[in-house]
């Protein structure tokens, strides 16, 4: 059994993490943004203490999405350090994975401008973690989420984003709290999409093994 503490609690993604981690027997200290000011190291250290790993789901309420992330990348960087806690497993977003062609749809002619603030926000988190001393993992729907679809139970993992698939934030969480489940794995960022038809719903077994380990 796990000590994690989920930043973000209060989200869509960061409630099925919640469910999904409390459900296999971890203990579940769930944040919300009346909880721990995630922009706060010392907030962060304090939520964080005594815990054996992470996992932030964080959107911001308003205002520049690229100042909150990078400011919330930058407080846990620190917090999480100082609480003696190590390692994350961040939500993302998949217009940073790149597709068949190997480009991100962030930076693809085209990709909406409204959307650009916060997918660029997401970036200068990975950007920042990737300084950091985290053994960190950057998770993100291949696509989008689904909120009215039924769980299937699994999921695959996926380098390649496909802004058609969808997947539900059940399944989702089930590869969040797999990634936190497994020790030593160090950067990159996975897409999750349902399972292939016709296969057994069970969670992918790809998303560790293409991962770097520390």
């Amino acid at each position: 059994m796990l000590k994690i503490a989920i930043f973000g609690a209060g989200g869509q993604a960061g409630t099925a993490a919640v469910i999904e981690a409390s459900a296999r027997g971890h203990h579940v200290t769930a944040l919300r943004r009346a909880d721990a000011d995630i922009t706060n190291p010392q907030a962060v250290a304090r939520a964080a203490f005594g815990q054996d790993v992470a996992i932030g789901a964080v959107a911001p309420a308003d205002g520049d999405p690229a100042g909150f992330y990078r400011a919330a990348a930058s407080s846990l960087a620190a917090g999480l350090v100082e609480a003696g806690v190590d390692r994350l497993v961040w939500v993302s977003i998949a217009s940073l994975l790149p597709n068949a062609a190997g480009v991100a749809p962030v930076d693809a002619e085209g990709f909406p401008a409204e959307y650009r603030p916060f997918s660029l926000g997401h970036r200068a988190a990975l950007e920042v973690f990737t300084g950091s001393d985290l053994i960190w993992t950057a998770v993100s729907p291949a696509g989008d989420f689904d909120p009215h679809r039924s769980p299937q139970g699994g999921y695959t993992m996926t380098a390649v984003g496909d802004l058609s698939a969808r997947i539900t934030y059940a399944d989702h969480a089930r590869a969040i709290v797999d990634l936190a489940e497994q020790p030593g794995v160090r950067g990159g960022h996975v897409g999750v999409l349902p399972p292939s038809p016709g296969a057994p719903a069970e969670p992918g077994e790809g998303g560790a093994a293409r991962a770097d380990r520390q």
